[in-house]
């Protein structure tokens, strides 16, 4: 099986979740899990007949630690160490659930940027009501971009789209305050005018909704307003099932309503949930890193190893290295 680096202590329910996520992974064979972090904490939760690998580290990355802080004070915390195991080759990709400025920080100084990246982007899977994924980056990683970076984000959608969705030509939009070619702002129009330079589907500029509707695959902006973006998504879809529930309970007919449709209300209760999908990819480095929720389950832990395991498998950062690699050439 792939091997996996699991960050143990990162998230707000480390350890606990973490090694009952990384357990789940084993017994349904996704992968083959490493857990990395206090080994005193981590083994009295496995099965005693558990063969599931701990590596031990003495510290861990607090949630609200800053990144230069870990960065200077926490090279032989649970998450470098994770880190480092990715890059000596030993485990396949990294899962971390602890703080993701950290975890970007030191996936960047221990795997390195792939060449031709400057920033590296968190990528943010989305359900759409064409019942398929959109990507959104940044989600969250850089908050102040040059429009150089945009279009390095578009480019690296692009080839996590093709090869991990499987779209031959993915539609990429840059998101922004309206789809007309005066609106925008300086970094969008600026940023407009390279992505429609490159070899891709570039559909121009596309708006909020459009996240989440279905006609666009991979979404590109800022990491600021990609976090904002995210956040508002997360949002609306914990209000439309607290809603939901409240509505139902509160008449007969919303009872009836829902003995009919339980199977299409869980369904959509599925699609939303977060825990689903795992965490969110970081591109642009040397590997494979899958950054979850900080308040991730058992269940969300479980697959990001699975997520993990299928980018891992697919040698997406391969394929990034290899295009990136071609409009390096082609601007030398």
């Amino acid at each position: 099986m792939v091997k996996i680096a699991v960050d143990a202590m990162g998230g707000d329910h480390a350890p606990s979740a973490i090694v009952r996520g990384a357990e789940a992974a084993w017994g349904e064979g996704i992968a083959e899990p490493v857990l990395v972090g206090d080994e005193q904490s981590i083994r009295p939760l496995l099965g005693a007949d558990s063969k599931i690998e701990v590596v031990h580290t003495p510290t861990s990355v607090e949630m609200h630690e800053s990144p230069s802080s870990a960065l200077r004070r926490k090279r032989d915390s649970s998450m470098n160490k994770a880190y480092a195991l990715h890059r000596s080759g030993e485990v396949e990709a990294v899962v971390t659930a602890g703080n993701s400025g950290a975890a970007m920080a030191f996936a960047i100084f221990t795997l390195g940027r792939i060449q031709g990246i400057e920033r590296p982007a968190i990528m943010s899977l989305h359900p759409t009501a064409r019942g398929a994924l959109a990507l959104l980056l940044d989600a969250g990683g850089n908050v102040d971009c040059k429009p150089g970076h945009l279009f390095q984000f578009a480019i690296m959608g692009h080839v996590y789209a093709k090869y991990a969705l499987g779209i031959e030509r993915p539609r990429v939009g840059l998101l922004s305050n309206g789809e007309e070619e005066t609106k925008g702002n300086e970094l969008t129009r600026e940023a407009h005018a390279l992505i429609r330079g490159a070899n891709i589907n570039y559909a121009g500029y596309v708006e909020g909704t459009d996240v989440h509707n279905g006609s666009t695959d991979v979404v590109v902006s800022d990491g600021f307003v990609g976090n904002v973006a995210l956040k508002v998504s997360e949002g609306v879809a914990e209000a439309i099932t607290t809603l939901l529930k409240e509505r139902i309970g509160k008449s007969f007919r919303g009872k009836l309503g829902y003995f009919f449709l339980s199977d299409v209300f869980k369904e959509l209760a599925r699609t939303v949930d977060y825990s689903e999908y795992g965490g969110a990819p970081l591109v642009g480095v040397n590997g494979v890193s899958i950054i979850c929720h900080g308040k991730s389950t058992e269940k969300a832990i479980k697959n990001a190893i699975g997520q993990a395991k299928d980018f891992a498998s697919k040698k997406i950062h391969v394929h990034l290295t290899e295009t990136m690699r071609e409009y390096t050439n082609k601007e030398s």
